[in-house]
């Protein structure tokens, strides 16, 4: 009852339309709270730091700078701690120097308004991009993903951002491979949610995506280096190796994160099972990415497999990070509409929901998040669903999808407005 429930929505014009606009007036409204409660509390005031409000602490040091010190725990530490107003909560700065320097520009406004930019923008990009791939399916995915989509704007992250650009590779990577190696390279502000598509255009040989994205890379590398000098990249490699003691500590919020990794270190097991766990993951997801280069089906079909095992490679990888998945998601709905049966399909529907937004709830009860033997003691709900749900799609679509009579070169299209 619950897929049919869902999918009767999509029905008709009227309702879809009138779906659309409700889920759209909500966010509109998410938005304009968040941005008036940061306009009024500042950074912080005594409150733990939001994701936001680290880009924003970021931003202000590039136009001082100092942004190598945010690469430098110790220094970094001190830094968010006064501008929350004392708050103990920590931050840790891992994003390569190309995000650093995007997140500049909104540093040059009072930080509601440049938190309201930058969630209207990357959310209008999202839903633009979802929307061109999905059609008629797009309130559906909507309604499934719009818990994930909330807590992504509640904290001000950039899961909009990334699952947009994942959405543009995917939507032009067949017609238009240029600006698909654009969006992928694009993505070296998270590259590790990337490897699956860059082993997969490496394997379909798609060397214009793959020069493309090299080139991206290589050219905002070498911007970055002129903007923050080389140094900058010394102290990004050492946040880096520091950020691997933290995980492995547990001094992240694991109960946010949607890895093996955090599911079973919240289990009770060790850094060093877990990351065998981990890597025994990632190397079924770039199992599933190699049948799906050479396995007969169509492209949007191709790209979807690549899209959702793409959350799963990476130990470091978060609730907002699943937006992602919806992309693949929103690529597979038509053959899993076709092969899939009614109670598998409420499954596919339902456990997107706990794995976007079950831990940032858990995180809201908690004193701080950031506290390791807490956040060791609070299971990653996140971490333990992504798997079977991802097990569960992929065996509906490589065994019972009857897609191979279409030829491996055809294009991604979106479905009728």
């Amino acid at each position: 009852m619950f897929a049919t429930t869902l999918e009767a929505i999509r029905s008709t014009t009227s309702k879809r339309t009138a779906y659309v606009s409700g889920i759209l007036a909500l966010l509109a409204v998410a938005i304009a709270f968040k941005a008036v409660w940061l306009a009024r509390v500042g950074l912080g005031h005594g409150r733990e730091l939001v994701d936001f409000a680290a880009f924003y602490i970021t931003a202000k040091l590039v136009w001082l700078g100092t942004v190598d010190q945010a690469y430098q725990f110790a220094k970094l530490i001190v830094i968010q701690r006064e501008a929350s107003g004392g708050h103990d909560g920590f931050m840790s700065w891992t994003y390569p120097p190309q995000f650093s320097l995007l997140l500049a520009p909104f540093a040059l406004i009072p930080v509601g308004i440049a938190y309201l930019l930058f969630a209207a923008s990357t959310l209008t990009l999202y839903l633009a991009v979802l929307r061109r791939l999905a059609g008629d399916n797009f309130v559906l995915v909507l309604i499934v993903f719009f818990p994930t989509i909330g807590i992504t704007l509640a904290c001000g992250q950039n899961g909009l951002l990334t699952a947009a650009l994942i959405g543009m590779v995917c939507l032009f990577f067949q017609e238009r491979p240029i600006l698909a190696g654009t969006a992928l390279g694009l993505m070296i502000i998270k590259p590790h949610l990337a490897i699956a598509f860059a082993v997969y255009a490496v394997l379909r040989r798609s060397w214009i995506v793959v020069m493309t994205a090299a080139a991206v890379v290589l050219i905002s590398s070498a911007i970055c280096t002129a903007v923050f000098g080389v140094e900058i990249w010394s102290a990004f490699l050492q946040s880096v190796r520091d950020s691997s003691v933290f995980l492995e500590h547990g001094n992240y919020p694991m109960h946010r994160m949607i890895s093996i990794y955090a599911a079973l270190r919240t289990a009770g097991l060790s850094a060093s099972a877990a990351f065998v766990a981990q890597g025994a993951v990632a190397v079924l997801a770039l199992a599933v990415v190699l049948i799906a280069t050479y396995r007969p089906m169509p492209a949007r079909e191709r790209l979807g497999l690549v899209a959702i095992v793409s959350v799963c490679i990476s130990p470091y990888a978060y609730d907002y990070d699943f937006l992602i998945f919806s992309v693949g998601l929103t690529l597979l709905l038509p053959a899993l509409l076709a092969s899939a049966r009614e109670w598998e399909r409420g499954i596919i529907y339902a456990l997107p929901i706990p794995i976007g937004a079950f831990g940032y709830l858990q995180a809201t009860q908690m004193a701080s998040s950031h506290n390791g033997e807490q956040a060791l003691s609070t299971f990653s709900i996140g971490g333990f669903a992504i798997i079977p749900l991802i097990a569960l799609i992929v065996g509906i679509v490589l065994l019972r999808s009857s897609g191979t009579e279409a030829v491996s070169g055809s294009t991604v299209r979106c479905a009728s407005a």
